[in-house]
């Protein structure tokens, strides 16, 4: 095992943690490398973390957020796993700090189902598999692309995930808790737009289902139902029936497959039994969007 650091441009004490930590995994027997963006300008996680991996040799990657903690037998577990799986992205299971922070989030990530973290790729929660989490091979790595260097602003993790997806990959997780997953303030995903995040959603959902699809409807008559169809290609908008008016139906009259705008774990169970009493496949009747 090695540890790859990339320091872009920090201006606390992260150089002094970084060499005091240093000594102390090299005299354990695990080398460390280290490298820096010297610049005074941040060229953003995107560029820090393509640096990292560039900058090491592992034949697998084990990717961890500055602001998260890894958990004893992490490397191990999902070690494994990528064995099992060469051409995945291995999550695993996360606690969240604070607590009571994102508690809908973190079920989500938490409860999904194996066929889940594919179908459930086009919702605003983002990749399926949490970024700090990450575990694949190099080879797998380089054969999706590396990391978007845009900058502050990019969804870099969720970019690389949609590719990783379009070039067949698969998505695993570990079913332990083997990270602590921080929430604050300051982190880096608060600086993307949510615009931003809906466009790049939208695109995949048209390019991965839409195109497949003949017709559709769309579950929500409301604010997040509208706004999807205004942001469909004028030969999608088409597909969404019933037509011309697009007039709103009770979903037992509704005719799938189905986009669905309702947020999950919302209604205290209501909409998911709705759901349930359809007796639809999720991933070939329906997709959840929001």
């Amino acid at each position: 095992m090695e540890l790859s650091v990339f320091n872009d441009a920090s201006e606390d004490s992260s150089t002094e943690i970084i060499e005091k930590w240093k000594v102390k995994l090299e005299d354990a027997g695990i080398p460390v490398i280290i490298g820096s963006n010297d610049s005074c300008h941040p060229r953003g996680v995107g560029f820090a973390k393509n640096q990292a991996v560039m900058q090491s040799s592992g034949i697998y990657l084990c990717f961890l957020d500055s602001d998260d903690v890894m958990m004893p037998q992490r490397v191990r577990l999902q070690h494994e796993a990528a064995i099992q799986h060469p051409n995945s992205i291995i999550g695993c299971q996360i606690r969240r700090e604070p607590l009571e922070s994102t508690e809908r989030y973190t079920r989500w990530i938490n409860s999904l189902t194996e066929e889940q973290l594919l179908t459930q790729v086009f919702t605003s929660h983002g990749p399926t598999v949490i970024m700090p989490t990450w575990f694949c091979s190099r080879e797998w790595f380089y054969h999706v692309g590396k990391f978007d260097e845009g900058g502050k602003g990019v969804p870099e993790d969720l970019l690389f995930f949609y590719k990783h997806i379009e070039k067949g990959g698969e998505v695993f997780r570990v079913d332990c808790c083997l990270l602590l997953y921080r929430y604050h303030p300051q982190a880096a995903t608060h600086s993307v737009l949510e615009g931003t995040i809906w466009n790049h959603r939208v695109s995949f959902l048209q390019d991965q289902v839409l195109s497949y699809w003949t017709s559709f409807t769309i579950w929500n008559a409301g604010k997040q139902g509208k706004k999807l169809y205004r942001s469909l290609s004028p030969a999608n908008q088409k597909k969404e029936r019933p037509k011309p008016k697009i007039p709103i139906c009770h979903f037992r009259e509704a005719t799938p497959p189905f986009i669905i705008c309702v947020k999950l774990d919302l209604t205290g169970g209501a909409f998911e039994e709705n759901l349930k009493t359809l007796n639809l496949k999720e991933g070939l009747d329906y997709y959840h969007f929001s």
